[in-house]
Order: C-alpha cells, then sequence, then structure tokens
C-alpha cells in the first residue's frame, strides 16, 4: 500500500474512517450524484470538526499524541454516550 493510504486507513490516525467509507459507498450507489449524499458528506464534515477540535485541545493541554488513538477514542465516545457528530 502507498504511504499516503496507509495513514489516511490508520485508525490511530485518521478517526473517521467510517463516515469515509460511507459517502464513499453513498456515491458508488448513486451514480456519484453528489446532491443525494449531502447528509453523508455533512456527518464526515461534523466527525472532522469534532476531532480537530479535541486534537487542539490535547496540544493545548500538551498530551502526546495530539490526536486520541482509536482505544481512547471509544472510551470517549462510550463516556459522551455516543458519537456527538
Amino acid at each position: 500500500m502507498d504511504k499516503n493510504v496507509r495513514k489516511v486507513r490508520n485508525e490511530d490516525i485518521n478517526p473517521c474512517i467510517e463516515e469515509t467509507d460511507a459517502s464513499q459507498k453513498c456515491l458508488e450507489a448513486y451514480n456519484y450524484d453528489k446532491s443525494r449524499c449531502a447528509a453523508y458528506f455533512q456527518r464526515y464534515k461534523n466527525c472532522r470538526k469534532y476531532w480537530h477540535n479535541i486534537m487542539l485541545q490535547r496540544r493545548r493541554d500538551g498530551v502526546r499524541p495530539d490526536m486520541p488513538t482509536a482505544a481512547e477514542r471509544q472510551k470517549l465516545l462510550a463516556a459522551s454516550g455516543g458519537k456527538p457528530y
């Protein structure tokens, strides 16, 4: 696999793999008609925004790594009652 593809598919780096896959499947199902997949795109944007804010807060607090690992993210989501986006 290409280095960039591995980075995008790494669950410890990319917290929005599920949303990425869902929007891609929608595009494929509707013959790349973007207007029919707007909800999936919005969910992806909300996911990226949420985790970006978490990353910035951790960086301000001096926590390393900046992005929580996949296991840490699961604990954060469970504590907040599910995905807030």
